[in-house]
């Protein structure tokens, strides 16, 4: 498997041979229930993630996130509600064949009914920043996800992002930004008309994804960049140490920083914007 794993890059090797199809489906709500299931159910319960006749695109990246977000659908749709829709997208950017293949082998074992289509996205990020890809290389593969899960007539996309995605996010604002912002759970797309983004894995933490990848005996796609693959680890990565590291000397210091993001103090912080509009808290200190 050395030839679909970017160089640098870390991996995530199953533990044993991958697990039969009804396996794998039934650990989801026995042996996952407490840290993956009923987490992503609070999710979607808690920010109405899905709502009556939605037809929702989820994202198949061919990653340990993507696999377990388009399982956990189907999970939903046997033994939870089945009032939406689903089309399961898969878009290949420029992948090597061998990434391709291990991409189709894991839908077709998993049942994941996946539909590939090509965009040429790394040749092209490669050409426009040369330096550092990886920005405009998201914004575009984001915006041809969201081009043809409306095309396919659906009114949501659902992403990967969990967890430690949020977290690591609101630190990246934080330290190399100079704002503090975050990753939401669920926003309107800007540039498609009645689209929104959902994402349900948003309380599940990674540590439970990487468990039940590896126990399952699944091989994802770790790195697959044809592009950045062989480049320095990014800042995500640096954060994702950090936190890591800070963990060590702070009890529950992930937790806090998600937290932190829901208990905004508005009367002690000095500025905000909304809606496009940047505030002070001196606009608003002599106002009785």
């Amino acid at each position: 498997m050395s030839d679909v794993v970017g160089k640098g890059c870390e991996s995530l090797i199953p533990i044993g041979d991958r697990k039969p199809l009804k396996e794998i489906e039934r650990s989801i709500i026995t042996k996952y229930r407490k840290d993956i299931w009923s987490k992503f159910i609070k999710a979607i319960k808690e920010f109405n993630l899905i709502e009556d006749g939605d037809k929702i695109g989820i994202a198949i990246s061919g990653g340990k996130d993507s696999l377990l977000l388009a399982k956990l659908f189907q999970e939903l749709k046997k033994h939870g509600k089945d009032n939406f829709e689903v089309e399961y997208i898969a878009m290949d950017p420029g992948y090597h064949e061998s990434i391709k293949n291990l991409l189709l082998d894991n839908c077709n074992h998993l049942n994941i009914p996946v539909n590939v289509f090509e965009s040429g996205i790394f040749k092209i990020a490669e050409k426009m920043a040369k330096d550092y890809p990886c920005f405009m290389c998201a914004k575009m593969r984001r915006g041809a996800l969201y081009k043809k899960a409306q095309e396919l007539g659906c009114n949501k996309l659902a992403l990967g992002h969990h967890f430690n995605d949020v977290i690591e996010t609101t630190m990246l604002n934080l330290l190399y930004t100079g704002n503090f912002k975050t990753m939401l759970p669920k926003l309107k797309a800007t540039n498609f008309e009645k689209m929104e983004l959902i994402r349900p894995l948003y309380y599940v933490e990674e540590q439970m994804i990487i468990d039940y990848t590896e126990t399952n005996g699944i091989w994802p796609l770790n790195c697959a960049c044809m592009v950045a693959a062989k480049k320095i680890g990014s800042k995500r990565h640096e954060v994702k140490e950090l936190i890591n590291n800070l963990k060590n000397n702070f009890e529950n210091i992930d937790k806090s920083i998600f937290k932190a993001a829901q208990n905004v103090n508005m009367d002690c912080i000095l500025g905000w914007q909304k809606d496009g509009e940047q505030y002070s808290y001196l606009d608003f200190y002599n106002i009785e």
